[in-house]
């Protein structure tokens, strides 16, 4: 039976379409407005609220929702990782994410080489999983951290090596698909004979497309371009009617447009043993771009471009800063990044001799900085795949715009391409950002545009017009990797005919003829204008709320501006590497991920979800799970700092709604800590006392299954300290380590002095210690951060001025000095914001001056040290590991652990506890309990440390008593 598709606004979070889903899944069922609010949008400029989101746990779901969907007349869209660049997966439809537990491998054939996935598994998950046996899946997407092989098989997708490996479609085997009509289908090789098929509607279907391609072969012989790349309208140019051909290929490409995919056999290939790679500095861009047809013909796997705009960026990342001298020399308008990769080094570097010599031979002599040590050569392939978020995290209102950014051209003709395209975006007032893949003619190339404007967008519709008229001249393919969605779907028709996309459009009516997937608004076929602004991110009368916010906002153009900053690419969604997003990790719900809260501020924000939605409960609830970890303020490729934002959200809760009891007491620690000198003992009856845990979690919601900290005799700063000659330090004593580690602070005075530092302790003026006000920041309190800041700044003030290093031993107090003083207190804390370093920090930058001269002696063999995140986030974990260095036969270990998942207080409270420990447990805790009892545990964040107690029974050190340790005896 056709499905008839009713107007699907009627439909958008229909609560009674809710409970039906409800009651025939067991997956979850999501119709809330953050929840559709989170995915209305991808990684493309289109924001279209779905009717609602269904995550299902199984096949049966999914059929379930099919069936429904059929039944109700509403059409469904299939989503993966959400990164697509050009609004395939926005509609208002019914949203089946498969990202969450349809993610399995489930079959292996090594010696075939080959597997059937889940369409919901992400491509490095998967290459991980196949790295064991010698073999990898070869479509390298910049995304592939977080991109499914579901969606990537729908849009076709290309990759960085394609030269060698092919795209999506000539690595697809079979794919098993659901039909509209509800059957079970598997498509995959069919030969010359279709009597072989036994009939059905399967061989039905073959022989539709057969007579269709035999039918339209001189129009698709005519129009399909022969470029490199090319992945536009359906593959009929891949049916051979008289001959064997893959039917799997139709669907590739199809963009949830012709069937649901239940399962995917993929081809894989060996993992290439050697790589080598060569960074061609060119001197303009034009000169880059007339030698990729040349350094091709050396048969390299790769020839990427990175030009000066992602290089000047990039330099503002904290993440690529320190990785660009490393292969940048000098000032070069472009890079190409080639590498020669395969299982003969002699010939790789042949390949990259050769190089050097084409290189010389086009008048750019002792241009080629070679990268042969994997570890470089994976840093340089990190900024060439962040391309797309370094042109992002642009701070304008202006941002590059995907939108002609996939074109593909022959290689002969790429430098006219490329030059007379920058001839077009002159003419229209603007610039734009250039990447990828040189190797095969297709650039991502985005326009500086702002499309919160009128003028924005017009002038996107004239370039995108001017655009398809080059790629057409020039012999090339509008639609050359990232799909045709909603921007390019409409060009079909200059592209490729109006005969071809009335075949098209065949392809679609016969295999959904009442248009159930994908259809509200269509793909590939009928699609509407690609500049249609009700369909747009920001839409006419796009504007921000007005908030009194209590942070600096400025540097973005207000709050509104930081959350904008999210350009939905989903680089948080990773599951490994670095530390950033650790409760997406620990839940793979998109609610809990740096994207989805970014998403849920914007709309909030701009008055889309009503207008209390920045202080209501589901807001509070989608940052939640955040745990401030500040990872995304530097794996971010936009810089989106979350964890502000949550602070920011919790004053404006705060101020609506007051602080409960749990949270004040929390916020005010410092103080009670302080004023708890005559009650401790009282205090610390709580973990011994049989009850009172159990109390304690009922009245105040501190899990009973943790211990709480436990109040010692509090560090007080020496009456004399070592007479010495050396220079002066002050030494910042934090809360946690004045009451409860106090062993901490008074190691670092012990090894600072036998190192000949004077060392000094602020003056608090007769009133209770200074204290950095993170406590206030993370219950929300900012005037009361702002007291204390102030209170500290002016202590430290005259220590500032006559150059006196700020040393701190927590990183989540001593780095709020560097950070939140400065949204807090803009424009009074520069000084301060310089002077202030951790131990690791300080001793490493003196023994890199020649100052700290300590001899140490040996305290163990090998030390496990797990990073504080503020301490990777401002890059100084790796002071921590050169600092233990300086040890004797220490070889000290980086344990590769996200968030250790206590975070301050999160993991003390009652509700976080089973998230906090499933954010422990995916690589901490498992590290530590590997290791030896030999093994040193070292971790600075006192958090860290009952984390590491609590969840393994090992006793974690700060690195001020493992150089306490190390001292001389005699010191």
């Amino acid at each position: 039976m056709a499905t008839t598709i009713r107007p699907p606004h009627t439909r958008v979070g229909d609560p009674l379409l809710a409970a039906r889903l409800e009651r025939a899944l067991e997956g979850e069922v999501l119709f809330g407005a953050f929840d559709r609010g989170r995915y209305a949008t991808d990684a493309s400029i289109y924001q279209i609220g779905p009717i609602g989101v269904v995550r299902p746990r199984s096949h049966d779901d999914v059929l379930a929702c099919l069936d429904i969907a059929r039944e109700e007349g509403i059409s469904v869209l299939p989503r993966g990782g959400g990164t697509s660049q050009a609004g395939q997966t926005v509609g208002r439809s019914l949203v089946i994410d498969h990202s969450r537990h349809l993610r399995n491998l489930l079959e292996l054939d090594v010696e075939g080489r080959s597997c059937w996935v889940e369409p919901g598994i992400v491509l490095d998950e998967l290459n991980r999983m196949l790295r064991p046996h010698g073999l990898f899946y070869p479509v390298d997407i910049s995304t592939g951290s977080r991109a499914t092989i579901g969606g990537m098989t729908g849009n076709n997708a290309c990759g960085a090596r394609s030269l060698r490996y092919g795209v999506m479609v000539d690595n697809v085997l079979e794919i098993e698909a659901v039909l509209a009509s509800g059957e079970r289908v598997r498509f995959g090789p069919v030969s010359a004979n279709l009597a072989e098929l036994n009939g059905g509607s399967y061989a039905g279907l073959v022989q539709d497309m057969r007579a269709l391609a035999a039918r339209e072969a001189d129009e698709i012989r005519a129009r399909t371009p022969r470029t490199a790349r090319h992945v536009g309208g359906y593959n009929l140019h891949r049916i051979d009617p008289r001959g064997p051909h893959n039917m799997a290929g139709l669907l590739v490409g199809s963009e949830g447009t012709l069937a649901w995919f239940s399962r995917i056999r993929l081809k894989l290939s060996p993992l290439p043993t050697h790589k080598l790679l060569g960074v061609c500095h060119f001197p303009t861009f034009h000169a880059a771009m007339d030698a990729a047809q040349h350094i091709v013909e050396l048969g390299p796997s790769a020839v990427e471009l990175v030009d000066r705009s992602i290089l000047d960026l990039a330099r503002a990342i904290p993440a690529f800063a320190r990785s660009l001298p490393k292969f940048v020399r000098g000032a070069p308008d472009s890079l190409l990044l080639v590498e020669f990769a395969g299982d003969d080094p002699a010939r790789n570097r042949s390949g990259l001799r050769h190089l050097g010599e084409l290189m010389a031979d086009l008048g750019f002599p002792g241009a080629v900085v070679e990268a042969v040590e994997p570890a470089l050569q994976s840093e340089i392939w990190e900024l060439r795949q962040a391309g797309l978020n370094i042109a992002m995290s642009m701070k304008d209102a202006a941002k590059p715009v995907s939108f002609i950014e996939d074109c593909a051209v022959p290689l002969p003709h790429l430098a006219e391409y490329t030059a007379r395209l920058n001839e077009v975006f002159a003419r229209h007032g603007t610039s734009g950002t250039w990447y990828a893949h040189a190797s095969v003619g297709c650039l991502h190339v985005r326009p500086i545009l702002n499309l919160k404007l009128d003028q924005g967008a017009a002038t996107m519709r004239a370039i995108a017009e001017e655009a398809i008229e080059l790629v057409r001249a020039c012999k090339g393919a509008h639609s050359g990797e990232h799909g045709d969605g909603l921007v390019r779907s409409e060009f079909h028709g200059l592209m490729f005919g109006s005969r071809l996309v009335g075949a098209f459009e065949e392809v679609k009516d016969r295999f959904d003829p009442g248009g159930l997937f994908n259809t509200s608004p269509s793909k590939i076929v009928r699609a509407p204008r690609m500049d249609e602004r009700a369909n747009f991110r920001f839409k006419p009368g796009y504007a921000a709320l007005p908030v009194e916010t209590g942070l600096d906002w400025s540097p973005w153009g207000g709050f509104l501006g930081a959350a904008e900053m999210c350009n939905n690419n989903g680089a948080c969604r990773k599951m490994a590497g670095g530390v950033m997003c650790p409760s997406w990790r620990a839940t793979r719900n998109e609610r809990d991920v740096t994207r989805g809260r970014a998403n849920s501020l914007r709309l909030a924000l701009s008055g889309q979800l009503g207008p209390d939605a920045l202080t209501s409960d589901e807001m509070l609830q989608t940052l939640d799970l955040c745990v401030a970890c500040k990872a995304c303020r530097r794996e971010c490729p936009t810089g989106v700092d979350m964890a502000r934002m949550k602070t920011e959200v919790l004053h404006q809760h705060r101020r609506r709604h007051g602080l409960p009891l749990k949270d004040r007491l929390i916020a005010y620690l410092p103080h009670i800590a302080h004023g708890a000198r005559e009650t401790r003992a009282l205090l610390n009856l709580r973990n011994r006392l049989p009850g009172a845990a159990a109390l304690g979690e009922r009245l105040l919601g501190f899990s009973a299954r943790r211990s709480l900290p436990t109040f010692q005799k509090p560090f007080r700063p020496p009456m004399t300290g070592r007479r010495t000659t050396g220079p002066e330090v002050l030494l910042f004593v934090d809360t946690f380590n004045r009451h409860f580690e106090p062993e901490n602070a008074r190691a670092a005075v012990r090894v600072l002095e036998a190192a000949d530092y004077a060392v000094r302790f602020p003056d608090p003026r007769g009133e209770r210690p200074l204290c950095c006000g993170r406590t206030f920041l993370a219950a929300g309190l900012l005037e009361q951060a702002r007291a204390e800041a102030r209170r500290t700044l002016e202590s430290l003030k005259p220590f500032v001025e006559r150059g006196v290093p700020v040393i701190g031993l927590e990183p989540s107090c001593l780095l709020t000095m560097r950070d939140e003083f400065l949204a807090l207190l803009p424009g009074e804390t520069d000084g301060l914001a310089g002077a202030a370093k951790l131990l690791s920090e300080f001793v490493a930058e003196e023994r890199g001056a020649g100052r700290f001269t300590l001899d140490l002696e040996p305290v163990a063999s090998r030390a496990l040290v797990h990073g504080h995140c503020h301490e990777k986030a401002f890059g100084a974990f790796g002071s921590v590991l050169e600092t233990l260095g300086l040890i004797p036969d220490l070889e000290a270990e980086a344990i590769e652990s996200s968030c250790c998942g206590m975070a301050g207080a999160f993991g003390y409270e009652a509700r976080h506890y089973d998230v906090s420990m499933a954010m422990a447990e995916l690589s901490l805790l498992p590290a530590v309990r590997g290791a030896d009892d030999a093994t040193l545990l070292v971790a600075d964040g006192t958090s860290c440390r009952h984390q590491i107690r609590d969840g393994s029974g090992r006793e974690a050190l700060h690195l001020a008593r493992v150089l306490e340790r190390a001292l001389p005896s005699a010191t």
